[in-house]
């Protein structure tokens, strides 16, 4: 039930990055991604960051990424699940492999954080950034991956759009709906989820003149 009178908005996202030598890293990946630094705190565990969505969002409540270290009681507890778990170990707990090859399938299967983009060309452009850095910065070098979904085919302008794109031609992963693009960046700088050893953020680009598209009805 949609209820005309209430406004409100997003207002903010706190973000964890693991060790203090990570922070510089994890800082220039949200900076890669398009986010705007309006503020860096040096404190004695980690740096603490301000990112913002965009310029517009600078001075408001809303539109907010921070990014910190992760507390000393969660990654405790976190070392405490993992050696639970025996993670990475040869014994370890068959429930750990099967949610990472859930997450190998459907990335956007357990926690994510979705922004939207508003230019064809934007999410392009970010796509084949993220891709080169994942490969030669040397920072994000091997702590990166990119994974894509086209939207359903069916529509020609779009499927010729996409098609013609360096970033998109030879992408064979299908959207949960239409007039959409998905791109999501999974990094083991940002710490969350279960296992709280890596986090996906996703970018979404829906097609403009598109009632039903990705964003606003699910298709199975």
């Amino acid at each position: 039930m949609i209820q005309s009178q209430v406004s409100q908005s997003m207002g903010h996202l706190a973000l964890h990055y693991g060790a203090a030598g990570d922070a510089e890293a994890a800082a220039t990946l949200m900076r890669a991604l398009g986010f705007i630094e309006t503020q860096m705190l040096p404190l004695t565990g980690g740096n603490f960051y301000r990112f913002v969505v965009d310029s517009a969002h600078a001075a408001r409540g809303d539109g907010i990424v921070y990014l910190s270290a992760v507390p000393e009681a969660q990654q405790a507890l976190t070392e405490a699940i993992h050696a639970s778990l025996r993670i990475g170990q040869g014994d370890e707990h068959e429930a750990v492999a099967g949610m990472r090859a859930m997450l190998e399938a459907d990335p956007e299967a357990s926690f994510h954080v979705g922004f939207l983009v508003e230019s064809f060309e934007r999410i392009e452009a970010l796509t084949l950034d993220m891709q080169q850095r994942a490969q030669d910065d040397p920072l994000l070098k091997g702590r990166v991956s990119v994974r894509i979904n086209r939207p359903r085919p069916g529509d020609a302008a779009i499927d010729a759009q996409l098609d013609a794109s360096p970033a998109f031609a030879s992408v064979t992963r299908y959207a949960y709906g239409r007039a959409g693009i998905q791109v999501f960046v999974e990094t083991d700088l940002l710490k969350s989820g279960l296992l709280g050893d890596a986090m996906v953020l996703e970018f979404d680009y829906v097609f403009p003149g598109q009632d039903s598209h990705i964003l606003s009805v699910v298709e199975l």
